[in-house]
């Protein structure tokens, strides 16, 4: 099929009238229509309804423009990682993580990775999922464990805990536990054991559960946890990221504290001299360097 005529095809669907398509491709209304009608006859189909008001796509021509529609997108894409090399930073880039740590912590920041890239299209894609970055599901993602995947490229961010939380006015109502075993008073708020977690997340919530809370509430991600504990609901196991914008959250149980969870951010090796994920690791990293200066002037590190 002749890209030529697919390409016309595609402007005269979209602007719905042969002249405002030849305007946009600086050819002639008649040096379009002709291509119009080439198309259809290499096609045997009829491709657009005509009409004194412009032209509508018959069944076949929407088939047609879907296909075209595509392969635009794909080749805008195209262009714009061959562009990447160059010093401007622009285009999408696909970004997964967590529920928890993309809506707790990587989202609220990103306005300063616009501010600097204004032109930086962010598609950022939160799950517990593992997305195939050799497959090309993602471009770069944020993980709670080293990936294992081959062909990537993979850098430690840094270190999250999981630690036990709870507001200060549910504190003062119902008293602060001295040991694990007093959670058997209280409300306990995690995610429910059987859920896509971070192991040792898992395995502290296995342990609160031997000691039989008084009332428990499951939430299938850590903002769901983190509102209730916020809300005076009960103790919450949350990951330390979330202190730093919740100051009202005091920790609890110090020495039942679970292990640690590594955080790296990873990318396929074809993408090592992208532009955009240049910029994005650097923001994420600079972010981190502020996070953990921040934490140590409240004296929470």
């Amino acid at each position: 099929m002749d890209w030529d005529k697919l390409r016309i095809f595609h402007a005269v669907a979209d602007a719905g009238s042969l002249t405002h398509a030849g305007d946009k491709l600086n050819l002639s209304q008649s040096a379009v229509s002709r291509q119009i009608r080439a198309l259809e006859e290499s096609l045997s189909a009829t491709l657009f309804h005509r009409h004194a008001r412009g032209l509508i796509l018959t069944e076949q021509g929407e088939l047609l423009f879907d296909a075209t529609a595509a392969m635009s997108k794909r080749l805008e894409t195209a262009s714009a990682r061959i562009r990447d090399s160059d010093e401007e930073v622009f285009g999408e880039l696909r970004v997964t993580t967590t529920f928890g740590f993309g809506t707790l912590w990587l989202a609220p920041r990103l306005t300063k990775l616009y501010e600097q890239y204004p032109d930086l299209k962010i598609d950022l894609m939160l799950e517990e999922r593992v997305l195939d970055l050799p497959m090309r599901e993602a471009d770069v993602a944020i993980r709670m464990k080293e990936p294992s995947q081959a062909d990537l490229i993979r850098k430690r961010l840094m270190t999250v805990k999981m630690r036990l939380y709870a507001s200060r006015a549910y504190l003062d109502r119902n008293g602060t536990p001295e040991q694990l075993s007093d959670i058997s008073q209280h409300r306990l708020i995690c995610q429910n054991p059987k859920s896509a977690q971070v192991g040792s997340a898992a395995v502290l919530v296995q342990k609160l559960m031997t000691h039989n809370p008084q009332s428990l509430l499951t939430v299938n991600n850590y903002y769901g946890v983190l509102q209730g504990v916020s809300h005076d609901l009960g103790i919450g196991v949350l990951p330390d990221y979330v202190t730093e914008d919740s100051p009202d959250l005091v920790q609890i149980l110090h020495s039942d504290q679970a292990g640690e969870v590594p955080v790296y951010l990873a990318y396929p090796e074809e993408l090592r001299h992208s532009r955009r994920i240049s910029a994005f690791r650097d923001f994420v990293q600079n972010e981190i360097i502020a996070h953990r200066k921040h934490l140590k002037e409240l004296g929470k590190i």
